[in-house]
């Protein structure tokens, strides 16, 4: 049997424990049926926040959601891009290849702009096997891969045409806009926790529905 995790939960548990306790006060004392009332919706309020901040893992069900509510750290400011830095240490972007919206943590360090099998099909990317096969050193060891093209990435007003990419099994739900995609701005920083990305060519910003 394992044991829950009292170190990473703790703080959950002691909310939890503290709520039970004032609910059965709360039988005796009136004014504590309000306190508790007040304690339970602020209790389901931390919660939503924090499956939102990990919705990486329900996308595609929290993209939109999270975008209407300004939770994604995600925003257009004049003709840049500004996204905060995410609770992870990472930069996510909110990316548009097609009619497909996916979340794609933009990494430096990454050669090249790397795609999950299921956004390649999902977007309508033709992978292909090349003469050479790809060989990409990852975290996990070296892993095979096929190359293809986007005809068009787009987020905020950042737009990239004809974006070579490569796709993996390998890369599992994972998503990465690599140097090949950020050699194509105009500029790109980091300033207080936030990821500022200057386009070329500002692209007007759609109207989400």
């Amino acid at each position: 049997m394992t044991l829950p995790d009292f170190s990473t939960h703790g703080s959950l548990f002691l909310v939890l424990g503290a709520i039970l306790l004032a609910g059965l006060i709360a039988r005796r004392v009136p004014i504590m049926r309000v306190i508790l009332s007040v304690a339970s919706w602020a209790l389901l309020a931390g919660l939503l926040v924090v499956v939102v901040n990990q919705r990486q893992r329900f996308d595609p069900m929290f993209g939109r959601f999270a975008s209407k509510m300004k939770l994604d750290g995600q925003e257009v400011v004049g003709e840049e891009v500004r996204i905060a830095m995410s609770r992870d240490g990472h930069f996510w972007a909110r990316v548009r290849i097609g009619e497909v919206e996916r979340r794609m943590l933009i990494d430096s360090g990454a050669t090249i702009t790397a795609l999950s099998e299921d956004l390649a099909r999902e977007a309508g990317v033709e992978a292909r096997e090349g003469l050479v096969p790809v060989m990409l050193k990852t975290a996990n060891g070296t892993v095979r891969a096929r190359t293809a093209t986007v005809p068009e990435l787009k987020f905020g007003t950042i737009v990239a045409r004809r974006l070579p990419v490569v796709v993996s099994p390998a890369f599992g739900d994972i998503n990465v806009l690599g140097m090949n995609f950020l050699s194509r701005l105009k500029s790109w920083r980091v300033e207080d926790d936030t990821l500022i990305l200057v386009p070329n060519y500002p692209q007007p910003v759609a109207n989400e529905a």
